[in-house]
């Protein structure tokens, strides 16, 4: 019988498609600068000592204003997360993990919330500056992470090249602009992720 986790991962690589399909086919649509993929991975049901990624899932790979659209408002919400899960949206080619070529040098900024609500409307936002195209530095970043838990929710956005300290400050200071945080938000290299579990911020804006 399969685990509740398999059962969401299906159920939501099953809904994608038809989701992205429910556009006016009438209008033509509005093609964006790349193409990007959804991710889905839900950690519930790991089994111990089971390699990180192995419930990592590709869901669908998108290239227009309205299949993007589509998949957002039927699945793609946090709010529709069980409790520890996450949502990926990466560059399609790149797939949300320290081990591919485009991430194995970067690292991430990172925000916390302790509201739902808040979590979606900082997702949303981001989602739409980068198929948007709203970063300068936008062919230094990979993509971005929704991880809903139980006590605090995390969005973290990934980038490519870790000790391009210029790029990754420009970076924070744009997307810190565009969730509307005012508190201070870290950069952490992956390696040092690799390392120790809480690595500490190399950056903060």
């Amino acid at each position: 019988m399969a685990s509740e986790a398999a059962v969401e991962v299906n159920a939501i690589s099953a809904a994608a498609p038809e989701a992205a399909t429910t556009t006016g086919a009438e209008k033509q649509p509005h093609k964006l600068e790349r193409k990007w993929t959804f991710w889905f991975d839900n950690q519930t049901g790991h089994k111990q000592g089971a390699a990180w990624g192995t419930s990592l899932r590709k869901v669908y790979t998108f290239d227009t204003v309205e299949e993007f659209w589509c998949l957002y408002d039927q699945i793609f919400k946090p709010s529709k997360l069980p409790g520890n899960a996450d949502f990926h949206l990466f560059k399609a080619g790149i797939e949300p993990k320290w081990e591919d070529p485009e991430c194995a040098s970067g690292g991430k900024w990172s925000v916390t919330s302790n509201r739902k609500a808040n979590l979606e409307n900082m997702w949303l936002e981001t989602l739409m500056a980068l198929i948007g195209e709203q970063f300068d530095e936008a062919d230094e970043i990979c993509g971005v992470v929704a991880s809903v838990r139980p006590r605090q929710d995390k969005l973290a956005l990934w980038t490519k090249t870790a000790t391009n300290e210029a790029a990754q400050m420009g970076i924070g200071r744009k997307w810190k602009e565009i969730i509307d945080v005012n508190d201070k938000i870290t950069y952490s290299f992956h390696d040092d992720s690799r390392r120790e579990r809480s690595a500490k911020g190399r950056y903060n804006v």
